[in-house]
């Protein structure tokens, strides 16, 4: 990534702006902090729990219980590694419906107690093999959007890096989304993007370019609600601030959320995402 680092840096030196796949590298960027670093500098008391009490156990996903400030809390996030042995261990981030049990078998437990629920995407997809979608991907996924809308305690959804598909919206559904300044959120990958609407995985810059993939791009389409700013050149180059910005952020969301009560959470989230088509129709026109 020493290549990438002096691109961007030669671009913020000459004061040029960061174009969506600039973006989307820095987003896939290996030091990047992950899932074990957010839980390290923000929580407390972490306590991991394994397995979906059905099948193995998926790397993918790592979470566990918390404490926040002394608020007990749900901590869920993709997991990816910092090495390539690592990533081999995690699926690179690509959760199967294992995985995606794990999660919902947290957040259930999360609402039996009364926790709020903090979730960190980072993932290039769902892992597409055959055999997740033998033990039943798709019915995973849509198990965690159904749950997720009608959860009656406070979610915060945070995307860190990659948010691609329903790999990243199965833990997704939330009352308030942001997303980090270099991360991306998108259907998919623009690699997969481009092979699908010009058959050509080569047109990837292209492809970011007319997604509207950006922290910027989905603010303004009223998809996120605030965008978490980053050092410049990348989360990676210090990392500390970025854990200062989502400490706060989260203490103020999290104290803003308890004081409604279970339906006034669901129905708000339920209502959000229902508006969201309409809201980025209406952001596209303009």
């Amino acid at each position: 990534m020493e290549d990438l680092d002096s691109v961007i840096s030669s671009k913020l030196l000459s004061g040029q702006r960061l174009s969506p796949m600039d973006k989307v590298l820095l987003a896939r960027h290996i030091e990047r902090p992950k899932i074990t670093d957010y839980i390290d500098a923000l929580f407390t008391d972490f306590f991991l729990q394994k397995g979906d009490v059905l099948g193995k156990e998926d790397g993918s996903i790592y979470g566990g219980i918390a404490l926040f400030h002394g608020i007990p809390v749900t901590v869920i996030g993709h997991r990816k590694g910092n090495n390539l042995e690592e990533n081999l261990k995690c699926n690179f981030g690509m959760p199967g419906p294992e995985g995606y049990r794990k999660a919902l078998r947290m957040m259930k437990q999360a609402e039996k107690f009364g926790r709020p629920i903090i979730t960190f995407i980072d993932t290039p997809g769902a892992y597409p093999g055959i055999e997740a979608e033998q033990f039943g991907q798709s019915q995973a996924i849509a198990k965690n959007l159904a749950k997720m809308s009608a959860l009656t305690v406070p979610v915060i959804a945070i995307v860190t890096g990659e948010g691609s598909s329903g790999g990243a919206l199965a833990i997704g559904v939330a009352n308030r989304v942001f997303m980090l300044e270099n991360a991306v959120y998108s259907i998919l990958s623009p690699e997969g993007f481009a092979s699908i609407l010009w058959g050509d995985s080569a047109k990837k810059e292209q492809a970011s370019e007319v997604m509207r993939l950006t922290a910027d791009d989905l603010y303004g389409y009223g998809v996120i609600d605030g965008i978490i700013e980053e050092p410049a050149g990348g989360a990676h180059r210090n990392p500390q601030t970025v854990f200062t910005e989502i400490d706060s952020l989260l203490y103020k969301e999290i104290k803003h959320l308890k004081n409604k009560s279970g339906n006034e959470l669901a129905k708000s989230r339920y209502e959000k995402f229902r508006k969201m088509d309409e809201q980025f129709l209406r952001g596209a026109d303009q």
